[in-house]
């Protein structure tokens, strides 16, 4: 493997579906891309060589690193502290050697943090990384960090996570000047939290495109490119949001079974029915970048399917090419003043 810009890490244990899956959506990943990719299987090589016997790939594309150990799902994160031949610790020591460019892993979300941190370690100028999530929007999509990793935050965490999101809205969305939300009960600045109020004052004495206050009903609707908020608030939008592919399914199915007039117009109404439920599936969004880690990572939902990982390879990829970390250390430095931010 000769280009380092082009190569994807990706840790094929620590998932519900383990291998099968995540190597199904590395050949995907692989065969489809725009331009040529590789990627590193991180894992149980015998394992992993019995899954790519079943695929017609070119195998110069893929190549696999043994890892003896993985964290299941069910086990607590700082297992992954005790243990350094876990596949997802494997994994960020190749990034961290260079042998890749980015690191993507379906594993234990708390677990791919602290391999993360106890391997890379953070970017100079953050005080904690960060998860972030793409939701889609009546406008496109919306990036909400954190959502998780940190359920309490200090204001300077919450202004570095408004640059870092801006950051990399601008590099992987084309979009020059992401406009940025603080998620509170209210839109006047005087609303919510401490945490929030004093967190209002320092977005806005900050260069970022500050447009204050968003209230929940706002995120759907796109009003802010980036919206800012602590984990634990955050976890709990994620979650609620993750259920409604499925209520609004049940709603439907509900709704067609009711008469021959009903499933006549789902018929009708199938090309319509189809884009909306690609429209809410986590998996055309690939995985969460954790960002303010020494390097480039994402993490996918458990249960992701192969369409879910070749898009999280293909947006680790598309954050290494832009170069998502290097501008997040200068913005968070001041050199790049689109993006300085007040972070006291």
């Amino acid at each position: 493997m000769k280009n380092s810009e082009t190569i994807v890490i990706l840790d094929v244990m620590g998932g519900d579906h383990g291998p099968p899956e995540c190597i199904a959506g590395a050949v995907q990943a692989v065969t489809e891309a725009p331009h040529p990719m590789q990627i590193v299987l991180v894992g149980d090589q015998a394992a992993i060589e019995s899954e790519l016997r079943k695929h017609h790939v070119q195998r110069d594309r893929l190549e696999v690193e043994h890892a003896t150990d993985f964290i299941r799902m069910d086990e607590q994160p700082t297992e992954v502290m005790r243990r350094p031949d876990t596949s997802i610790r494997v994994a960020m020591r190749l990034l961290k050697s260079g042998r890749g460019s980015s690191v993507v892993s379906t594993g234990n979300t708390g677990a791919v943090m602290a391999a993360g941190l106890l391997e890379l370690g953070r970017l100079p100028g953050v005080s904690r990384p960060a998860i972030a999530s793409l939701f889609p929007t009546e406008k496109g999509s919306t990036l909400l960090l954190d959502v998780g990793a940190n359920p309490v935050c200090k204001v300077q965490n919450l202004t570095e996570f408004a640059v870092m999101g801006s950051v990399y809205i601008q590099a992987t969305k084309n979009n020059g000047r992401p406009t940025v939300g603080l998620l509170s009960i209210g839109e006047e600045p005087s609303k919510g939290t401490e945490l929030t109020i004093n967190a209002h004052q320092a977005l806005s004495q900050s260069s970022l495109n500050f447009i204050g206050n968003i209230e929940g009903r706002d995120i759907l609707r796109g009003r802010a490119d980036v919206v800012v908020c602590d984990g634990f608030v955050g976890n709990i939008v994620l979650k609620f949001a993750e259920s409604l592919r499925g209520f609004l399914e049940n709603a439907v199915r509900a709704q067609i079974s009711k008469n021959y007039f009903s499933h006549l117009g789902a018929i009708l109404m199938g090309p319509f029915l189809r884009r909306m439920r690609k429209r809410f599936d986590y998996a055309e969004y690939g995985g969460a970048p954790l960002l303010g880690l020494n390097g480039m990572c994402l993490i996918c939902h458990g249960s992701s399917s192969a369409l879910a990982i070749r898009n999280a390879l293909w947006a680790a990829m598309s954050g290494a090419e832009h170069h998502v970390n290097d501008h997040i250390v200068a913005a968070l430095a001041g050199s790049e003043p689109a993006v300085a931010v007040m972070t006291a």
